[in-house]
């Protein structure tokens, strides 16, 4: 890539971005599945509602009946485009500060940007991982 050229994350304008949502069933197994969101509006689009569309994604759509019984209430930012990615290949244990706990906020104001991706998952699992944080392959 040349230096001149322009990074995916400032191609397409906030009205118009493309999320990434690692949706957690488990962390211990580390199972998860992507769910991409095209054409978001970030400077519309709130935490609340967000959370809104993945749970009916992962309803309606073909390819997520293993997720169903899934509970999720709980984003976290997972890394946005050419940002550090953390070891970890679920989640991010560090930096609690990024969980999304005010569903009123808007994304552009969090910083969202085009090809941010964030982890979608149950509260409780992720502190009971958190506390004893051990994958299994079993």
């Amino acid at each position: 890539m040349a230096d001149n050229d322009p990074l995916t994350n400032t191609i397409a304008p906030k009205t118009s971005a493309t999320l990434t949502i690692r949706i957690i069933k488990s962390f211990e197994y580390r199972t998860e599945k992507s769910l991409v969101l095209h054409d978001v509006n970030l400077e519309t689009m709130t935490v609340g509602r967000l959370k809104e569309m993945a749970r009916e994604a992962v309803l309606q759509q073909p390819g997520w009946k293993p997720y169903r019984n899934t509970k999720l209430d709980t984003l976290k930012l997972y890394t946005k485009a050419h940002g550090s990615k953390t070891s970890n290949l679920i989640i991010n244990l560090d930096h609690d500060d990024w969980i999304l706990s005010d569903d009123s906020k808007i994304l552009a104001d969090l910083g969202f940007e085009n090809e941010t991706e964030v982890s979608f998952f149950s509260r409780e699992l992720y502190e009971q991982f958190k506390a004893n944080p051990e994958t299994r392959w079993d």
